[in-house]
């Protein structure tokens, strides 16, 4: 029996494997940020190791960077400041390549990696963050791990894993003219359950996902997550080669064709099986928006809040009477009526040039809601400087938007870049749990057209009603 692309990329980096043990794994790229490296560096001094491949370790302050042009380099909140200050110690102790805040390459990590072209097809990449699932957009096999698991990457460049399951996701037919990755991997959320995936690696396939550029496929794999599934993954293809073409960390001009080579064979073979498949029809599918306080807890723009009266199981019918409690709203209403304060676009969901490109063309010519706070945030320096180059920047800020430097910001509510109790925001980021963005706040996750299309009208809305 053929093996699924997973199966494939996990069997290469096999170092140790016995029945009754989890596999050892080999590491070809790790990534830090400053919130779960400390304890990790400590572990190591208090240990006398050393970080066994520290060419294969890169790290990017993010999480807790202040995002206002003016106070880029100031972090007044004291315990951002010591995070982001210990990641600079320990990169310098440890000789970790470091994307500090005046570096042009700093960013969120999961921005950075395949901008640098550091991540690359049939990888293993793992991270102390849950959304390292990004990166299987260009077919890697990426990993969140926790902080005890960072420490013994850093110290043998290994990882001990449970085997997984496998599950497809094909997406046959076309998305419709306005219908994003965002959307799409909602309606997947929606569909399987946020604990539909657990277990599981997800790789995505089908006509539509081929259609998805490079960082819509990333929009895609980064939610998986949300999912409950351990990593998502797109098979490589020629869309993926030149996204990686000339990069800074891609294989030398020497090297490339050997490299594609070995990408292309890096595919789920014929005769595979997965332990379970779903498939999608995204010709069905419209814009959607969360309503709940988990992304499962969403439908189309189209729709009203649901009766959790109607839900079947009781566990779904009591998760969904909390939610609406915690949100403020009631069954029965048109999600297009319900108005918003906030609108956030960023994160490493959708905070590349591409989402920023799809929601300054909604803005351009056009204000924002006099009663609507609205932040653009940047997914990376690089990502900052190509809007200004563009424009871009110019077009949010005569719309009545905040321009922001890179960084995290209000996806996870740091720093000044978070709600108020009970305000409510549009937001591209990958989750509406409550409290993500602040006490009591209350989050939609939305695609960036709708973000834009919803900071105009001061309600969930969609471009097509401008």
């Amino acid at each position: 029996m053929g093996l699924t692309l997973a199966e494939k990329i996990w069997q290469e980096h096999l170092v140790d494997q016995s029945n009754d043990l989890p596999d050892l794994l080999y590491i070809d790229l790790h990534l830090l940020h400053e919130m779960t490296s400390p304890q990790a560096f400590d572990g190591l001094r208090l240990a006398q190791r050393s970080v066994r491949r520290p060419d294969l370790t890169v790290a990017t302050a993010d999480h807790n960077v202040p995002t206002e042009l003016t106070t880029r380099r100031t972090i007044t909140d004291p315990v951002s400041r010591a995070q982001v200050e210990a990641l600079r110690k320990n990169c310098s102790d440890f000789g970790v390549r470091l994307y500090d805040l005046h570096d042009e390459d700093q960013g969120i990590v999961h921005v950075i990696g395949p901008q640098l072209g550091l991540t690359q097809p049939g990888m293993t990449v793992v991270c102390g963050d849950s959304h390292t699932s990004t990166h299987g957009a260009l077919g890697a096999l990426a990993f969140g791990i926790g902080t005890s698991e960072v420490e013994h990457v850093l110290a043998t460049q290994s990882l001990a894993l449970a085997p997984f399951r496998t599950m497809s996701v094909t997406v046959s037919g076309s998305l419709p003219t306005g219908v994003t990755a965002k959307d799409l991997i909602l309606a997947v959320i929606a569909r399987i359950g946020t604990g539909g995936g657990q277990g599981y690696v997800i790789e995505y396939r089908g006509d539509a996902i081929r259609e998805l550029s490079i960082e819509a496929r990333m929009t895609v794999c980064n939610m998986s997550i949300e999912a409950g599934a351990r990593a998502g993954l797109v098979a490589p293809d020629e869309r993926t080669f030149e996204y990686l073409r000339s990069r800074d960390f891609a294989p030398s001009e020497e090297d490339w064709d050997e490299a594609v080579a070995h990408w292309t064979r890096l595919r789920t073979d014929e005769d595979a099986s997965f332990d379970r498949e779903i498939e999608i029809d995204a010709s069905q599918l419209s814009p959607w928006v969360s309503w709940g306080t988990n992304p499962g807890q969403s439908c189309p723009l189209d729709e009203s809040i649901p009766d959790p009266s109607l839900f079947s199981e009781p566990e779904k019918r009591n998760a969904a009477e909390e939610a609406l409690k915690y949100m403020g709203l009631t069954p029965g209403k048109p999600l297009r009526e319900i108005p918003v304060d906030t609108v956030f676009v960023g994160s490493c969901t959708n905070g590349r040039i591409e989402d920023l490109r799809a929601a300054a063309e909604v803005l351009r010519g056009r204000r924002v809601d006099p009663e609507v706070r609205m932040l653009v945030v940047p997914g990376s320096t690089r990502v900052r400087l190509e809007s200004e180059a563009e424009g871009l920047d110019e077009v949010f800020r005569t719309a009545g938007a905040e321009w922001r430097s890179a960084g995290c910001s209000m996806c996870i509510g740091v720093n000044s870049d978070r709600l108020g109790p009970q305000r409510r925001s549009a937001s591209t980021s990958n989750r509406n749990f409550e409290g993500r963005q602040g006490d009591e706040a209350r989050t939609h996750l939305v695609a960036p057209p709708v973000a834009a299309a919803t900071a105009v009208l001061g309600r969930l809305g969609s471009p097509g009603e401008l």
